[in-house]
Parts: C-alpha cells; structure tokens; sequence
C-alpha cells in the first residue's frame, strides 16, 4: 500500500496525540481551566487546540509533551497505581501543584523541571482557551461568551467598532 496510514485500521481523532496522551492533557487542562456555571478547558476544545498546534506551530514541544506526559503518567502509577487523568480530582490537584514548585520526584524531571512543563501545559490550554476558535480551540466562543465580550466574525474593523462607540460615548 502506498499510504498505510490511509488503509483505514488505525482510526485517530487526533492528529499527534494518542488517546492515552490525549486524555491526559484533557486532565490537565481541565484542572487548569475548570468548568462551573461557565465552561471550561474540555467545552471550549482546548485538546484540540494543542493537538493541532503540536503538528503545525508547536511542533518544537512534540517531544516535550510525549515525554513529559510519560513521565507524569509514571509518577502517578508509581504513587497511586493509576494515570494521572483516573487520580480523583483532589489527588490531581496535588499532583499539579508538586509540578508546579518542581518537587515532583522521577529521573526524568531531573533534567527537564516538572515545573516548566506545568508551566507550558498552562500556558497552552489558556491559548486554547482564550485564543480564536480558528486556531483550534474557544468553541463556539465560549471564553468571549463568558467574559462577555464581542467576538469578531470578520477580522478586521469590526472589533474596534464597540470599543469607538463607547468611547465616544466618553466623549460627548
């Protein structure tokens, strides 16, 4: 066959992630962002953005996520005899916050800080969060929804249209 990944027997939704990996930083980004009255980090699509981004603009961190995730995923079956995304919410959370002071144990945070990767996880699922929808992520809008501004259907002018109306409304 000329092109094995097109034979159809390994279907992926993803497009550099596993699922495994995927559902991971679906628990990540989750605790980073967490639905309430408003949606959240899984709503808004942020798997999909960093997904995407992996195989296009991020594609200099692919090797960081693949790694970072195995080695949060050992920390977690060494400690809790599960991945991180099974842990409880609470356990979670204290997991996240050893990565974030860097007192996360294993051989591989030792070279690479737990805490840059907490930090770039953050950094990522925000982007995919706030960002515009055409990058992969905020579906439907939702975080310009929630903070309750106008979100461009066009790019252009249209986005400084509400900012000069109030401000001439300042004005007069």
């Amino acid at each position: 066959m000329l092109f094995p990944a097109c034979g159809g027997s390994q279907k992926s939704v993803w497009r550099f992630l596993t699922t495994e990996e995927a559902e991971t930083i679906i628990a990540l980004a989750e605790q980073i962002i967490p639905g309430d009255q408003d949606p959240g980090a899984t709503d808004a699509g942020v798997i999909n953005f960093i997904d995407k981004q992996l195989v296009g603009f991020y594609s200099n961190f692919q090797e960081t996520y693949r790694n970072g995730i195995a080695a949060l995923n050992q920390y977690c079956h060494e400690k809790f005899s599960q991945p991180f995304e099974k842990l409880e919410w609470n356990r979670q959370t204290e997991v996240l916050k050893l990565m974030e002071k860097n007192s996360i144990e294993g051989e591989y945070w030792k070279e690479n800080p737990a805490s840059r990767f907490f930090r770039m996880i953050r950094d990522h699922s925000m982007q995919g969060f706030y960002g515009s929808p055409r990058h992969g992520g905020n579906r439907d809008y939702v975080s310009y929804k929630m903070i309750r501004i106008d979100f461009p259907h066009i790019i252009g002018q249209n986005r400084y249209a509400s900012r000069c109306e109030t401000l001439n409304a300042f004005a007069k």
